[in-house]
């Protein structure tokens, strides 16, 4: 196949936290047959291929080939309403791929390209210098550490706030020990004062990463709410110093965990959930406690990260006595404990969304029962950058994307209206953040990042890179530096 990246990415990248997933047939076509349209429609309008690749034309006809295929294949569940035409002419594609929707990501990540984790044990950084989607040339750099400053914050930066439309976002972190941990509170707040220094003081909110079942944890939190100023929780429960996990309603870590936050005032806790580590810790990732600690603390916001999403679970509708696992796990909690819709469990889509975006069926399924179970006001955005590099291929496909008729009247799924992705782009992550959406249009409309934005848009250089690991070995490899 042709080494070109698409604007819209349908590969194998993984936030490394799950097996990058081998492409079908049928997803492997769709990035040749892209590739073919592109380099032919540029010829047509007389351009070359990078100067395509850089308009809106680019990206429509990459998901007008994926609906194609996709209705080859016979996956009637969804498309991506965008219009034949739109890949000739530029200015029609940007009317159906941009918006101004306000675009609150909760879940962001980059590592310290300096931290302690790798000059204690340089080893660790061998898993990052070596992933092939690394492409970032800083010239003060040795060539061989160009690849880790890629997934560091000035990529973050220009990626998240340059590249995409992306208003706002919560900086969280990945599963670690205190001693391995590839990005520290202190780094992530200097990041935060980095753009505080841009008028941007609005843009970036940071978790407190929490794991209950290491010691130390659970005290640590009140430093992490008054010296950090965090504005929410972030736990995985499959994680444990031991390989082994916890329920949240485990008596001696999850109990003391959720109380310590409801009396530090933050009742924001993001959970990983799906998504598995393995299988010691398997049955942590499903979301069986979460319907019950939902019903236990009412006045707690339980923010369900992936929304129970596994990769090995080919998503369909729920039913009573269909699968116990991927979303349907959250589904059954809440029904299980009567949850209502739209109350105090949300359901967040990083790596969800970017991994069902490839499959029209799974992602319909996926979004209509999410909607109809957890609630429409509930659903929150997030994406996983920085590993799939910037995710305005993420915000296009999912401003495009439409649930079909037919699944809608066989399903009971709602219609992707625009005010249902306005609230899932930012609308409802607003309300448990304690965020004033108008108030926070008027500021960032202003500041010296949208003014430095403006100017970049002059001459934009987006790359259309991941980061993350796209192959078994890179994903090992990756993993093994959280047990060293």
């Amino acid at each position: 196949m042709n080494n070109v990246t698409l604007p819209i990415k349908f590969d194998s990248t993984s936030n490394g936290e799950f097996e990058p997933p081998k492409l079908s047939y049928r997803e492997s076509l769709i990035n040749e047959r892209a590739i073919d349209v592109i380099n032919t429609t540029a010829r047509h309008n007389a351009l070359n291929r990078r100067q395509f690749m850089l308009s809106a034309s680019a990206a429509a006809a990459t998901l007008v080939t994926a609906n194609q295929i996709n209705a080859m294949a016979g996956l009637s569940g969804g498309f991506y309403n965008v219009s034949e035409e739109s890949k000739h002419d530029a200015e029609l594609a940007a009317t159906e791929l941009d918006g101004d929707e306000f675009i609150f990501d909760i879940q962001g990540h980059f590592v310290d390209p300096n931290g302690r984790w790798l000059t204690q044990n340089p080893n660790r950084a061998n898993s990052f210098l070596n992933l092939p989607g690394a492409h970032c040339h800083f010239p003060d750099m040795p060539n061989d550490q160009n690849s880790i400053q890629c997934l560091g914050p000035k990529q973050f930066i220009k990626n998240v706030f340059m590249d995409s439309d992306t208003d706002m976002m919560v900086l969280s972190f990945l599963p670690s020990s205190r001693e391995s941990e590839s990005l520290t509170i202190e780094e992530a707040d200097a990041t935060r004062r980095i753009i505080d220094e841009l008028e941007g003081d609005q843009r970036l909110l940071l978790h407190g990463r929490v794991n209950p079942n290491q010691e130390g944890d659970i005290e640590g939190m009140h430093e992490l709410a008054e010296k950090w100023h965090v504005s929410a929780w972030k736990t995985y429960t499959q994680w444990g110093p031991d390989g082994n996990g916890f329920f949240l309603d485990d008596e001696e870590t999850g109990l003391p965990f959720i109380e310590k936050a409801i009396s530090l005032g933050i009742k924001n806790i993001c959970i990983h959930k799906g998504l598995p580590f393995g299988r010691q810790s398997y049955r942590y990732s499903l979301c069986d406690d979460i319907g019950r600690v939902a019903k236990r603390f009412p006045d707690v916001n339980f923010i369900i990260y992936h929304s129970g999403f596994e990769t090995g679970i080919t998503e369909k509708a729920f039913t009573a006595d269909g699968q116990e696992a991927g979303v349907d796990s959250l589904i059954r909690s809440l029904l299980v404990n009567t949850i209502s819709p739209n109350s105090n469990v949300y359901a967040e889509l990083g790596s969800t969304w970017r991994f069902v975006m490839r499959h029209p069926d799974q992602a319909a399924h996926v979004l209509g029962k999410l909607i109809k179970y957890v609630g429409e006001n509930n659903i929150l955005w997030g994406t996983d950058s920085i590993w799939y590099g910037s995710p305005q291929d993420q915000i296009q496909a999912f401003r495009t994307f439409q649930i079909s008729k037919e699944f809608q009247e066989a399903y009971g799924y709602e219609e992707l209206t625009r005010s249902v992705k306005q609230k899932i782009f930012g609308l409802n992550a607003a309300k448990p953040y304690g965020i004033e959406v108008d108030e926070i249009n008027r500021f960032i409309k202003g500041d010296a990042i949208t003014t430095a934005k403006q100017d970049y848009l002059n001459n934009p250089t987006p790359h259309f890179q991941t980061y993350g690991p796209k192959t078994r070995r890179q994903f090992l490899n990756l993993k093994r530096w959280e047990n060293e």
